[in-house]
């Protein structure tokens, strides 16, 4: 994790002079942007646990596939940028935070704003969201949790997520509202949360099935 760390600080190095005119909205990238657009929306979204290691697409006895490729190409949008790391086996959540926080410190500092930023995760990539935005503290960011509030977050009551936050949680599955997280957060600008109901339990976030794509793709469109 500190080879992450250390890419981290060699790409704030390396943007430091602003690159910021020649990148076009609607990109998926797998690592961090050469090139930043201060007037585009930049999309990091963090898949769950299972996917950690070198399979996109691993099989998990009780949900089926995961489908990482697929849920990254539907996730994407011409009016955003998608960054989506693939992150390594046993990652430490709260040194891939530190990692985005200084992406996002990147972002600002070639003049995105953090309006135009958002965090996306699916369970433990959910936690890892809700420990970035721990991390950046900024009340104008955008935070949006799939069934992410489960016992890490439970549990370490010293995190707390900040500025505007959407939650989809599946009603079938184990890990629900993160209203809990909201309560003891003070820095919540706007809460808005869904339930959906598919049956598939923590599956339902395995593929980029409509009942949570659609109304993820709106509320990210929706913020100006």
């Amino acid at each position: 994790m500190l080879k992450l760390l250390k890419s981290g600080l060699i790409t704030c190095l390396l943007l430091t002079a602003g690159l910021n005119s020649n990148s076009y909205a609607g990109e998926l990238l797998t690592s961090f942007p050469t090139e930043i657009n201060a007037n585009e929306k930049y999309v990091f979204y963090s898949h769950g646990y299972i996917v950690e290691g070198n399979n996109p697409t691993p099989v998990s006895s009780r949900w089926g596939m995961y489908e990482y490729p697929k849920i990254k190409k539907t996730l994407s949008n011409d009016t955003y940028n998608l960054i989506a790391y693939h992150r390594p086996k046993d990652t430490n959540p709260r040194t891939f935070a530190k990692k985005l926080a200084l992406d996002i410190k990147m972002l600002v500092k070639n003049g995105v704003p953090y309006k135009n930023i958002f965090l996306l995760g699916f369970s433990r990539g959910g936690a890892i969201t809700v420990l970035t935005s721990n991390e950046v503290k900024a009340d104008e960011m955008n935070i949006i949790i799939l069934a992410g509030c489960g016992g890490f977050v439970t549990n370490n009551l010293d995190v707390k997520v900040y500025g505007n936050v959407f939650s989809i949680y599946e009603t079938t599955d184990g890990v629900g509202s993160c209203q809990h997280l909201i309560d003891r957060s003070e820095q919540v600008k706007h809460f808005e949360e869904i339930a959906i109901t598919t049956g598939k339990g923590h599956g339902a976030f395995y593929t980029p099935i409509p009942e949570w794509i659609i109304p993820v793709k709106r509320w990210i469109n929706q913020k100006k």
